[in-house]
């Protein structure tokens, strides 16, 4: 699922069934980008205030990457399910094993880099089958636990739902790794900040 170039990052609310086939659809949002990715500095007040590099959450459990070049963890209640070889997710589920939240990572795949991030993500989940893909806002420079990164915030819709996003790609130490947060709109509210938290702590 959340990926940059292969899997589809995403679509919480579909019943674990139907996670197999999403992943195979890959990532989505919209080509129709035009927005302008801002710095750090304007980051630090704006759309991405909450991105504050740190460890994770005491009693986060932690998934690690197929390569070990990647960390990403996730809340309490959450659980990993399966996903594309060589990347990682967990889910929140809702009643009927619909899924609630979902993250992700995924290893760097193809032309994505942290320039490029604010326009090929939205670009790219468009291609993947999106529609009314819309870029809430982007952001360059920004810092992570072991490196710098970018970040996108977007909503979508599916042939079945809408989605709203965080999809960062991040130059750590080890590797150039793709981390997805998303969730539905109607549990945007309450499940934000732990997407908020777990990319924070994402490293790679």
């Amino acid at each position: 699922m959340a990926t940059a170039t292969s899997s589809r990052r995403l679509l919480p609310a579909l019943a674990l069934a139907g996670v197999a086939a999403l992943l195979a659809a890959g990532c989505g949002a919209s080509s129709g980008g035009g927005t302008t990715p801002t710095t750090a500095s304007h980051a630090a007040t704006g759309p991405f205030a909450w991105l504050k590099a740190s460890a994770p959450p005491s009693g986060w459990k932690i998934a690690r990457l197929p390569s070990g070049k990647a960390a990403l963890a996730y809340p309490p209640g959450w659980r990993a399910i399966e996903s594309d070889p060589g990347t990682v997710s967990a889910a929140l589920m809702g009643p009927h094993r619909r899924i609630r939240g979902y993250l992700n990572a995924t290893p760097q795949g193809g032309r994505e880099t942290l320039v490029n991030w604010a326009r090929f993500r939205p670009a790219h989940n468009h291609e993947e089958g999106d529609r009314a893909v819309q870029t809430v806002a982007a952001a360059a420079g920004l810092r992570f636990t072991q490196g710098t990164g970018s970040c996108v915030i977007d909503r979508y819709k599916t042939i079945s739902d809408r989605y709203r996003e965080i999809a960062c790609i991040v130059r750590g130490t080890h590797a150039t790794t793709v981390v997805v947060g998303a969730a539905e709109p109607s549990a945007w509210a309450s499940l934000a900040p732990d997407l908020q938290r777990a990319v924070s702590s994402f490293s790679t």
